[in-house]
């Protein structure tokens, strides 16, 4: 009898996106999540008239969620709405004036005018560095995300050894190939740290992953309209209209397994739920130990999957505003690579880290009263490691940090103006999440450990087992994940077509 019958655990943007495409290829589709909501990551609070995006704040590559409401035969216009963001971002530097990054070229090259030096050798340095992204965007696009290559063979078969002769940079860091096209610290400081998309360092990174800047660059940066929420939301309307049943506050205890398959899922009340094929959008590594209990002779070879970074998220309702800040904002430690070198090799968190925050109310005015600010502040720091000594306290004094830099570098009176907040650390991202030692953004993108690559969408032990999101390929972020779901749902239809 053919399998027809599919269990996703978790509803995270990768397990959404592979229930949508599954369902619109005529599988039976039920989604197992543990919390309250769907979304996983993509996550929302409402406090003290405050409305905060616990998880991703920056939507790009619409295309690749158009493609999955086009499987379903939908448009996404239909169900979530995008606004341009511009500037992209605004990049503040303690002793520095502000670099704001636009996709408009005559605003960009005014921006550029604030560095010291030949603006017009700026300019010219930046366009040749974006083409540069552009060849490697439009190779790795070809086969790795379009194709949803899964390891080093496949990509070999599919692109041939002669890519390995230079057409693809692997041979350099990012961040060493940054530094070979582009002249100017601030603008090297700012397209290195491009690599927080994947929570990863630009001095582990291939450099092939300077495609990143290309994603905006060439498709835009977004806001969900009326909070990026909306988007789960919008997924969430699209599956009810397809019939794919999402059963919630369903934590999932077990991966119930015979022999070389598997037959279903257990959830922590006891009822067991048999299914042909097992999805699995909880992250690669803790699938393995938590829910089918394997050996450590087994997750041993897991390893090279290593989580990407953690990080504290920070979230402030102020009394007032500050213009400032744009919707996107960097706050760049003094020395970023004494920054990458402290979180990703000695696995400390850093006295001086680099800031993401976002002030979502330059897009959506609703996300806070009139005359206030909501405000979210995110270092990257390790992923939690036995034996590290990181205690509670140390996030709350790096939550300081982090407002003194930020007033340092222009946004004063911050921390007087505070009316409400909250902090999530390390623990509480894995105990919402079950995320790989509370990692933000899946596996870690390191030549020397993965070759970039993150994990497979296919288990090497069980014939219908498949994975999906932020630790398998393509890796982490909004974009990604939702082809990762796709990419997966294809492997399934292939390899257990329904006659």
């Amino acid at each position: 009898m053919p399998a027809t019958s599919v269990s996703i655990i978790g509803s995270g943007l990768g397990g959404l996106s592979a229930a949508i495409s599954l369902r619109a290829a005529g599988y039976e589709v039920d989604v197992f999540e543990k919390n309250a909501q769907i979304g996983g990551k993509l996550n929302v609070m409402e406090m003290d008239g405050f409305t905060f995006d616990l998880g991703p704040s920056i939507f790009t590559l619409p295309q690749f969620f158009e493609q999955l409401f086009a499987r379903a035969g939908k448009k996404m216009a239909d169900y979530v709405q995008l606004d341009a963001v511009t500037p992209h971002w605004r990049n503040f530097f303690e002793h520095k004036e502000t670099i704001d990054l636009y996709q408009e070229p005559d605003l960009m090259r005014a921006e550029l005018s604030k560095l010291p030096g030949d603006p017009d050798k700026h300019w010219q340095e930046l366009q040749d560095f974006l083409q540069y992204g552009r060849d490697q965007y439009e190779i790795v696009n070809s086969g790795y995300f379009d194709k949803g290559l899964d390891n080093l063979w496949e990509f070999i078969r599919h692109y041939g050894f002669s890519l390995l002769g230079g057409k693809i940079d692997y041979r350099n860091t990012m961040s060493e190939s940054i530094h070979e096209r582009l002249t100017d610290p601030q603008l090297r400081t700012i397209f290195e740290y491009f690599i927080k998309y994947v929570g990863s360092s630009a001095l582990d990174s291939p450099g092939y992953m300077n495609l990143i800047p290309i994603i905006q660059f060439d498709y835009g940066l977004w806001y969900v309209r009326g909070g990026m929420y909306n988007l789960a939301k919008g997924l969430g309307k699209l599956m009810e209209e397809m019939g794919v049943k999402v059963h919630l506050n369903a934590d999932v205890a077990a991966i119930k397994k015979q022999g070389k398959k598997v037959s279903g899922i257990r959830l922590a009340d006891g009822t067991v739920h048999a299914s042909d094929i097992v999805v699995s959008n909880m992250e690669v590594i803790p699938t393995y130990k938590k829910l089918l209990h394997e050996p450590e002779k087994f997750t041993k070879k897991l390893e090279k999957f290593a989580p990407a970074c953690s990080g504290i998220v920070l979230h402030l309702g102020t009394n007032k505003t500050f213009p400032q800040l744009a919707h996107h904002n960097f706050f760049y430690s003094e020395n970023q690579h004494k920054h990458f070198d402290t979180v990703f090799q000695k696995h400390q968190i850093p006295e001086d880290p680099t800031l993401y925050v976002v002030a979502p109310t330059r897009s959506d005015p609703s996300k806070a009263p009139e005359g206030c600010d909501n405000i979210k502040i995110l270092p990257h720091i390790p992923p939690l490691q036995e034996g590290s000594g990181i205690t509670h306290e140390d996030y709350v004094a790096l939550k300081d940090r982090c407002i003194d830099k930020m007033e340092r570098s222009g946004i004063t009176g911050l921390r007087e103006s505070i009316v409400t907040e909250d902090l999530l650390t390390p623990l509480d991202i894995e105990r919402m999440y079950r995320s790989n030692q509370g990692s933000i953004y899946g596996v870690v993108t390191d030549w020397k450990k993965n070759y970039g690559f993150k994990a497979p969408k296919t288990s090497s032990k069980y014939q219908n087992l498949y994975f999906t999101g932020g630790s398998t390929n393509p890796g982490g972020g909004m974009p990604m994940v939702i082809l990762s779901g796709q990419n997966c749902a294809d492997r399934i239809i292939k390899r257990h077509p329904i006659s």
